[in-house]
């Protein structure tokens, strides 16, 4: 299908309803009752993540690569975490602690390495090394309630690309990225409808599909800026390509979603191309 590419889009958060709740992607509203005469579905319940950027010294230039490619890397797991509590919710599995020791205690794991490679990065270069021991351990937020995430650092201290679970709209940058910083994607968020119940597990794992992709691609382009491969064409055919590609599919089978349920399908052609900040 033709996409175009819309930058900045804005994401509205509903109010809750007596039989809607908000969704964690983008403030999604679920319609009081789905169009087949079902009762509403589970929202999921997102991470609830210390954010890490706004806790940092400044970070030298020589370490500043590195640090950027472990703040996606946060990034990355959050979102990977979100689109198994959206499945979660979908189709529960395990028992009473299958949160805790499944998705929480895995992720305070990852981040724990990542915060220390972030420490390693200060210390390596003979500047102080961060405590950010206590940035470890997440919680979970209540349902519709997105995870704060840490963004990338584009020119001009814009936000990374915009996620559907709550991250802020980068604004496009003209010209290059500073040698050694690392560029973002500029994504679309995805504003839809409201929701049918029925259709409301399906749609909220594809935008949490979404922010993953955004997540793994800021990841991607962080360590390209630490170690750049390809030609000039690179992060066009290499990254922004194939995430064109992966968007596109994620946002048919949310309109697929609606349409399999008898509601109107919503056109997000335009909203699958990214651009970078």
């Amino acid at each position: 299908m033709a996409r175009g590419t819309r930058n900045n889009a804005v994401l509205k958060l509903g109010g809750v309803g007596a039989l809607a709740a908000l969704l964690l992607a983008g403030g999604l509203q679920l319609a009081s009752a789905d169009t087949n005469g079902g009762g509403a579905a589970s929202a999921a319940q997102t991470v609830n993540c210390p954010t890490v950027r706004d806790k940092l010294p400044a970070v030298p230039a020589a370490a500043n690569a590195e640090v950027e490619r472990e703040l996606a890397n946060l990034d990355r797991e959050i979102a990977r975490q979100n689109e198994r509590l959206a499945r979660q919710a979908v189709k529960p599995e395990g028992g009473a602690n299958f949160v805790n020791n499944a998705i929480l205690g895995p992720l305070k794991a990852k981040r724990t390495a990542a915060l220390d490679r972030i420490e390693i990065a200060f210390n390596r270069i003979g500047a102080q090394r961060p405590n950010l021991d206590a940035l470890a351990g997440c919680g979970l937020n209540a349902a519709g309630v997105p995870s704060a995430v840490n963004g990338g650092a584009a020119q001009g201290g814009a936000t990374g690309g915009a996620q559907n679970g709550g991250a802020q709209n980068g604004g496009a940058q003209n010209g290059g990225a500073a040698v050694g910083q690392a560029r973002t994607v500029n994504c679309p968020g995805v504003q839809l409808p409201a929701v049918p119940a029925a259709a409301a597990g399906q749609v909220q794992a594809e935008l949490a599909n979404l922010d993953k992709q955004i997540a793994e691609a800021n990841a991607r382009l962080a360590r390209l800026a630490v170690r750049p491969e390809g030609g000039p064409a690179f992060i066009d055919n290499a990254i922004l390509g194939p995430l064109k590609s992966k968007r596109g599919a994620a946002l048919d089978r949310i309109e697929i979603a609606f349409n399999r349920v008898g509601a109107q399908r919503p056109n997000l052609d335009a909203l699958a191309a990214c651009g970078l900040n």
